[in-house]
């Protein structure tokens, strides 16, 4: 069972009574709130069943955030990808990461083109809007490198030349946790670049039929993908529409205790980065915006906790669900 099962699906326990701000209801109906309807249903046509992993998904993304998900194969990864990718009306690309995939065929590169004399760049993978990255601890550390540096920085520098990426640029990597051989794993530093860590996990039984009866009658193909529903221009106006969502102080600090009890904690032997916690906010501001608020409750930041947490603590990660689970029961939670 994932951490994002046990802690930020459901949610912990409840701490403390929390209070919507100025009373209770949601605040002002926001322009975006159609295209955020229409990409949560689109979505979860693709991943039946798996209504909490695709708001965690459109949270990660509205936060201009990264992905990982570490699960096993066949449970609708790449289907999702692709499905998002169509979507926000953007560029869809795939790298199958293996051991002999060079810095190279993620990047581009220069090619000599013998009618001109004279060399041509030729765009990689990462010039897209959405990319999936599969089994991404396949790929050795220096290529491993160079898509890091262009999740980081939105940009790829080629012998000397920088290349910017789209604004919305979105990696989700996918790797097999059951399957060791031949493998690098992510050290920690460059997990810390994901926003979350997600497991889709395998479907309920009722799920499983809807789809045997969704696939009944076609021709073997894929089903058409969803049509889109914004474009990238738009979705840069949603994403920072999420990154002016009001913080207050006490979430804030919040926030910060939270980050000061993962470097506490026992079990866990590297705690959060400045980094991560930037990341938390975003992840918290993104969720808040999907609940149709227009600011971020400490319920929002226990929701996303085990996504965001899961993915950058060094520790005992098969007691991950318990350790995020005491992380967040050690601090006062303000109540508004």
């Amino acid at each position: 069972m994932s951490v994002s099962d046990t802690v930020s699906h459901r949610g912990p326990a409840p701490l403390a009574s929390t209070k919507t701000l100025g009373g209770a209801g949601h605040g002002p109906v926001c322009e975006h709130q159609e295209s955020i309807d229409g990409l949560r249903a689109a979505l979860n046509r693709t991943l039946i069943g798996k209504e909490s992993t695709v708001e965690m998904v459109l949270a990660c993304l509205l936060a201009r955030g990264h992905l990982l998900f570490d699960d096993l194969p066949g449970l609708g990864k790449t289907t999702l990808a692709k499905a998002l990718a169509h979507a926000v009306g953007g560029r869809f690309a795939r790298v199958q990461c293996t051991p002999d995939l060079l810095p190279g065929d993620v990047t581009g590169f220069n090619l000599f083109n013998q009618r001109t004399r004279e060399f041509e760049f030729r765009e990689g993978p990462v010039f897209s809007d959405v990319l999936l990255a599969d089994e991404i601890n396949r790929a050795t550390p220096r290529t491993q490198s160079a898509l890091f540096e262009a999740m980081a920085e939105r940009q790829v520098t080629i012998d000397g030349r920088t290349y910017g990426l789209s604004g919305t640029f979105f990696v989700i990597a996918t790797q097999n946790p059951v399957e060791s051989h031949g493998a690098y794993p992510l050290p920690e530093a460059q997990l810390d670049r994901f926003a979350m860590k997600l497991r889709i996990g395998y479907p309920d039984p009722r799920s499983e039929l809807a789809m045997l009866a969704a696939n009944v009658g076609g021709n073997g193909q894929p089903a058409p993908p969803p049509a889109a529903i914004l474009d990238p221009r738009r979705l840069d106006a949603l994403q920072q529409h999420v990154a002016n969502v009001p913080v207050s102080l006490p979430v804030q600090q919040y926030l910060v205790d939270l980050a000061a009890a993962t470097r506490g904690h026992r079990a866990v032997t590297l705690g959060l980065s400045p980094r991560g916690l930037l990341a938390w906010q975003r992840v918290a501001q993104a969720r808040a915006h999907l609940q149709g608020r227009d600011f971020v409750l400490p319920d929002d930041v226990q929701a996303v906790a085990g996504p965001v947490l899961e993915v950058r603590l060094a520790g005992e990660f098969e007691a991950a669900p318990r350790i995020i689970a005491e992380i967040l029961s050690s601090v006062k939670v303000p109540v508004f």
